[in-house]
């Protein structure tokens, strides 16, 4: 990865970055040699972004012409943005009081250097506000109201602000940043890089950290620079050619809005947004299915005063779901009236609308797992013993699972895949689960997931690292046919 240092006039530029090519912004932007060069990363130092300034101009044609732009127009927005700077005082609330208790007057200014201050104290805050305004040199300004403290504004600093002192500094805060992008050993310059989103901290991931290793390890094979990447790095997607979200997503979550952004900026991501918009509201599902004549249990949308239909349509047992569960949360069984009752009017508190179903017990649950209409594995999800569902959740806290069976796509009935890959289809064309019930002799289509599971030793028990080399080049197919349409 080639370092462009932009800079409006490099005899005057007052620092030496080891590793840091430094080019005029007029060459830059003018120069034909610039236009088609790949693998770059920019570096934009001017004085100002001011809106169709040179500087502005540099993270503009940076962005169009495949580079990897710092920062990026999104962020140049963000930065003059005072609606942005008070979502981010506000998120960082406790920080920002924790780090500046000790300050006597009212005012503070912070530098941030590539993400560092001069004095260690400091360090996390300047991280957490680079990570949310992705500039190089920022100058953050807080004040303080009614013993509060305020972001008031974050700027760039111009190169002829910087203090004398501060430049060593600054050379070394830019040096180790640009060597955690290539840090580790590599055989060859990568094609492309893929970020893959996760959070450390989900209990039930999509994916187990096995799992996520072999991807990792898949996919340098195809030559991606691959990094994990969690909700803090929102403003570096532009970095990166692709989004691999294995997080659990929803609407209303940090997941959406990044697929979203990674979207605006060009990448390819899987789930993309449409996906995690259809798939995780059971509503809009429940009417899908209906419209496009697809058998699934007899399903009923009600609120608060529609309970008694529940009852005169579906009879008990029935299974209660808000339109957002995942993982068998938020989704319940009403073994009677009373049950019921209870039951509904508990979700009924976090949503406006529910979804009742005809529960239709069986022993395992068909999981057909499908990219780009094609089937990749399928899988019987065994319910957890004694239990209903394939999650029990006990009283103590813990979460019981029922068995697994891998089983090869060709030796799934034809009409179970058939059924799946129509269904998958009414979504789009990235990665989903399509679960499925079979009783009697009829399918059932239970629902469709946007993230389905990939776990090691069980959705890859089948294909192995075959499995995480479809998916991979998938993402190779898209971000390539994408090269072509922009390029």
């Amino acid at each position: 990865m080639r370092h462009l240092v932009i800079v409006n006039n490099p005899k005057n530029w007052p620092l030496d970055i080891p590793g840091g090519e430094v080019i005029s912004a007029k060459d830059y932007v003018t120069g034909a040699a610039y236009t088609n060069m790949r693998n770059v990363k920019v570096f934009n130092l001017c004085r100002s972004y001011r809106y169709q300034s040179i500087g502005y101009y540099v993270s503009l044609l940076a962005s169009a012409r495949g580079h990897k732009p710092f920062p990026d127009v999104l962020a140049i927005q963000d930065i003059k943005s005072q609606t942005i700077i008070r979502i981010v005082s506000e998120e960082l609330d406790d920080l920002i009081q924790k780090s500046l208790k000790h300050i006597l007057g009212n005012r503070f200014t912070l530098s941030i250097y590539f993400g560092k201050n001069l004095a260690k104290r400091y360090d996390k805050l300047s991280y957490k506000l680079f990570s949310h305004f992705r500039a190089p040199l920022l100058r953050a300004e807080f004040i303080r109201k009614e013993n509060t403290w305020l972001l008031r504004n974050i700027q760039p600093i111009a190169t002829n602000e910087i203090h004398e002192d501060h430049k060593p500094f600054i050379a070394n805060a830019a040096e180790e940043f640009f060597k955690k992008r290539s840090a580790g050993p590599r055989r060859k310059e990568p094609r492309y890089d893929l970020a893959i989103l996760i959070n450390p901290d989900e209990p039930m991931p999509p994916s187990d950290g096995r799992a996520i290793q072999r991807f990792i390890r898949v996919a340098e094979s195809f030559d991606f620079y691959t990094e994990l990447i969690t909700k803090e790095d929102y403003s570096r997607l532009n970095e990166f050619d692709a989004l691999f979200i294995r997080e659990t997503t929803s609407v209303n979550h940090h997941t959406y809005r990044m697929a979203r952004r990674a979207e605006v900026e060009g990448l390819v991501v899987i789930d993309d947004p449409n996906s995690i918009l259809l798939c995780t509201n059971k509503v809009y599902l429940a009417e899908l299915l209906k419209k496009h004549q697809i058998p699934a249990p007899e399903t009923l949308i009600f609120s608060s005063v529609h309970k008694e239909a529940v009852e005169e349509k579906l009879g008990f047992p029935c299974i209660l779901k808000q339109p957002d569960s995942s993982f068998s949360m938020g989704v319940l069984k009403a073994d009677h009236s009373g049950d019921f009752e209870e039951k509904a009017e508990r979700l009924l508190e976090k949503s406006d609308i529910l979804i009742a179903q005809q529960f239709i017990p069986t022993q395992f649950d068909w999981r057909i797992g499908i990219l780009n209409g094609k089937p990749l594995f399928c899988c019987k999800y065994f319910m957890a013993r004694k239990h209903w569902q394939i999650y029990e959740r006990s009283g103590n806290g813990k979460t019981y699972e029922g068995a697994t069976e891998t089983i090869p796509v060709e030796n799934v009935p034809s009409q179970i895949i058939n059924l799946a890959l129509k269904t998958a289809g009414l979504i789009g064309d990235g990665l989903y689960g399509v679960d499925l019930k079979e009783k009697d002799g009829k399918l059932y289509v239970i629902e469709v997931n946007d993230n389905p599971s990939i776990d090691a030793g069980i959705e890859d028990a089948v294909l192995k690292d075959d499995l995480y080399a479809a998916i991979v080049q998938e993402f190779l197919r898209r971000i390539e046919k994408q090269k072509r349409i922009s390029g």
